[in-house]
């Protein structure tokens, strides 16, 4: 491709980076922190191609004709070059979704090793609202010891297990969604009877019951459901 062909690619890849980061879309592929990098590389991006297109325009003014190679073919490069700009267009015009039920089934289970540890009190005040990684620690590596007797609040998608019966689910980020791992929370009692995917919020107890993920023998705590209700899913999806 040639100078103007690249600046025009950089400008739509830059526009998209902007557009996913000035909404909460960026929050589908990286953490929350890396809001302000996004930022400017999109700024920069847009900056550097407008540059290089103006100094095209400037420079097809000064010569009046287009470059060829002495023989009056033009040099444009292979027209195969603009499929570049497939991408830049799909993430400006159209957004995946995160990361869900498929990646929990395909990838084991964040709660893996010996971590064995003290952990501090829930805060006063039921139902206590914990993320799943939270719920999980405590659950297995505490033993459920600040989990008793208390009531629970947890937020995530369905996602199918082994057995088939649904678990619940959260994908968490270390740095982008490229490095996602899940963590799975397996289900008793009132247990939701949803499509995979489908977000919900559900209410209960710590279940004294584990279970082996087969994908890499880590540990899935269970929950006991006393209540639930379907949500919207969040606008940050990931812990």
């Amino acid at each position: 491709m040639n100078r103007g062909a690249q600046a025009v690619v950089m400008v739509f890849l830059g526009g998209a980076i902007l557009r996913a980061s000035v909404t909460d879309v960026y929050l589908r592929y990286v953490k929350q922190g890396l809001r302000p990098f996004l930022i400017v590389a999109g700024v920069l991006l847009v900056v550097t191609a407008l540059a290089a297109l103006w100094q095209e325009f400037r420079d097809h003014r000064r010569t009046g004709e287009e470059h060829d190679d002495g023989h009056g073919h033009h040099h444009s490069g292979p027209a195969v070059g603009w499929l570049l700009l497939l991408p830049a267009v799909a993430l400006l015009f159209v957004a995946p979704p995160a990361l869900g039920a498929d990646t929990a089934a395909r990838a084991g289970s964040a709660l893996t090793g010996n971590q064995d540890t003290a952990y501090p009190p829930l805060p006063p005040g039921d139902p206590a609202r914990l993320t799943l990684l939270d719920y999980g620690y405590r659950a297995v590596y505490d033993n459920g010891r600040t989990l008793r007797d208390r009531q629970i609040q947890l937020t995530g998608f369905i996602a199918p297990g082994p057995d088939g019966q649904p678990m619940l689910a959260r994908i968490i980020l270390s740095c982008c969604a490229a490095d996602g791992i899940p963590i799975k929370i397996g289900l008793g009692g009132d247990v939701p009877q949803l499509p995979a995917d489908t977000w919900v919020q559900a209410t209960g107890r710590w279940l004294p019951h584990t279970a082996k993920d087969p994908v890499n023998d880590s540990d899935i705590p269970y929950f006991q459901v006393d209540a639930w209700q379907k949500v919207n899913p969040p606008a940050e999806p990931y812990e």
